[in-house]
């Protein structure tokens, strides 16, 4: 039977099975679409880990909490003239984690202190992970393809951060708070200059394993010059191994903190957790036996330092793909 009029035969079309035809898309489009996957497969890995999904939910509540903080509780109730409860009265029904020596609900100084304490613990985290990502790429970027000089800058710098390293970091955060004024940026500031060393050393390998690839040789060859290297193609493949580090750091900052609060380094009309188990320990709770009023803030430092750390080992496990069996 001939083909009717018109019609020319042929191979009919077969289904498409690849990925996405690439034809006509801008090269940021593309990017876009690779970071949003990017995002996905993580987003997907980490899921998977359950210590780091308990860790990220502990940490979303607990925030929540401090962030409504001021929509259930009474700031007046927080201050010794208006304190509502008998001093150290014990956990009940009124009080669900008893009063403190002024009358004062512990539950709600917990929940407030988690503000303090929180923003500390991330303020001085990007303080220090600020300082070690810079002295860590400028010290490899320079000590691989700067020359001469560059290797001698280079080496000043880790001398340098191996000094920082070195020195006991309690005791020279103690030191600076009591130079400084007292106060909480004083507080950010003593944590941030004492423990960005270890994010230098680790950020400085990160930067001389990026620095040997040939994409970053290609870039030299074409022109880019220091900045353009260090921060087109040395930052963005660094910033994985900030982050676990800045997950990790975290908890360091928040036990800083409330230990430079417990030895009377902080300002002393701000309520945060370490300046409670000072106060605990200033009025007599601790001879006393009145544990309602030294156990929770502990117990809320221990819970939110273990959340952050979960998180960074899940962020690492998904990171780094032979961790992930360890998880």
């Amino acid at each position: 039977m001939s083909a009717p009029t018109g019609s020319v035969p042929g191979p009919r079309p077969e289904p498409s099975t690849g990925p996405e035809p690439t034809a006509g898309r801008s090269p940021r489009s593309l990017a876009r679409r690779r970071r949003r996957e990017a995002l996905l497969r993580f987003a997907r890995e980490y899921a998977r880990n359950r210590a780091g999904m308990f860790g990220l939910v502990s940490l979303l509540v607990i925030g929540a909490l401090a962030s409504t903080a001021p929509l259930f509780i009474d700031q007046t109730h927080l201050t010794v003239t208006g304190a509502p409860g008998d001093p150290f009265q014990p956990p009940g029904g009124d009080y669900p984690l008893g009063t403190d020596n002024f009358g004062r609900s512990v539950l709600d100084l917990i929940i407030w202190g988690a503000r303090v304490s929180l923003t500390v613990g991330l303020l001085a985290t990007f303080v220090s992970v600020s300082l070690g990502t810079l002295a860590g790429i400028t010290a490899g970027h320079f000590g691989s393809s700067g020359g001469t000089g560059g290797r001698v800058v280079a080496s000043i710098i880790m001398r340098v951060t191996d000094w920082f390293l070195v020195l006991p970091t309690l005791v020279l955060a103690v030191a600076l708070a009591a130079v400084l004024p007292r106060g909480t940026g004083t507080i950010i500031l003593a944590i941030g200059l004492t423990v960005w060393p270890a994010t230098a050393r680790l950020v400085r390998a990160q930067t001389l394993a990026v620095e040997a690839r040939p994409y970053v040789e290609r870039a030299r060859a074409l022109g880019g010059g220091h900045a353009h290297v260090m921060g087109w193609h040395v930052l963005p493949n660094v910033m994985p191994v900030v982050l676990a580090q800045t997950t990790l750091l975290v908890a360091t900052s928040i036990i800083a903190e409330s230990t430079l609060a417990f030895l009377g380094m902080g300002d002393p009309t701000t309520i945060s957790w370490g300046a409670l188990l000072q106060a605990a320990r200033t009025s007599g709770a601790i001879s006393a036996g009145i544990w309602w009023y030294i156990v929770p803030p502990g117990l809320a430092i221990a819970v939110v330092a273990l959340s952050f750390t979960l998180c960074g080992r899940a962020v690492e496990a998904v990171i780094n793909p032979r961790l992930r069996g360890r998880s």
